[in-house]
């Protein structure tokens, strides 16, 4: 807890705005979970993993399984279907709700990477651009400005 002795009645009351801000935290884990939802669901039609690399193209036989067509990583929909966010005061959750997703966010011995989640997944890095998102998220919920 901070403590700041101030007679300025009007930095006060700020001052108190922020504290309260501060103790709750939960809407803005809603807004930055809401938003890296958005960001992973556009994935899907960009076909760019989170650090803005083209995700690998499909193999000859799973073109061939598909005919020519279709999307990578889109054969039904469940996968994308799957993508949920939750959130709560100091969290926000991002996540599919299809265990093979992590198939996909890490590759295998026979799949490529095609990352979803995070740019770097060795490291547990978000990609540049998600990570700016929600700086400019959380400056403008400390400021106080609508989210």
């Amino acid at each position: 807890m901070i403590n700041i002795t101030i007679d300025d009645r009007e930095l006060r009351a700020a001052l108190a705005r922020l504290a309260r801000r501060v103790e709750d935290t939960e809407p803005a884990m809603r807004s930055i979970a809401a938003e890296l939802e958005t960001r992973i669901s556009d994935r899907f039609d960009a076909q760019r993993d989170p650090a803005g690399q083209a995700w690998a193209r499909l193999s000859a036989k799973t073109l061939a399984r598909k005919k020519g067509r279709g999307r990578i990583l889109y054969h039904s929909g469940d996968l994308l279907d799957s993508l949920t966010s939750r959130a709560s005061r100091g969290e926000a959750v991002v996540g599919f709700g299809k265990p093979y997703a992590a198939f996909h966010e890490y590759g295998t011995q026979k799949m490529p990477r095609r990352g979803l989640l995070m740019a770097d997944p060795q490291a547990r890095a978000l990609g540049d651009a998600d990570r700016t998102a929600i700086i400019d998220i959380l400056s403008r919920w400390i400021e106080g400005r609508p989210l």
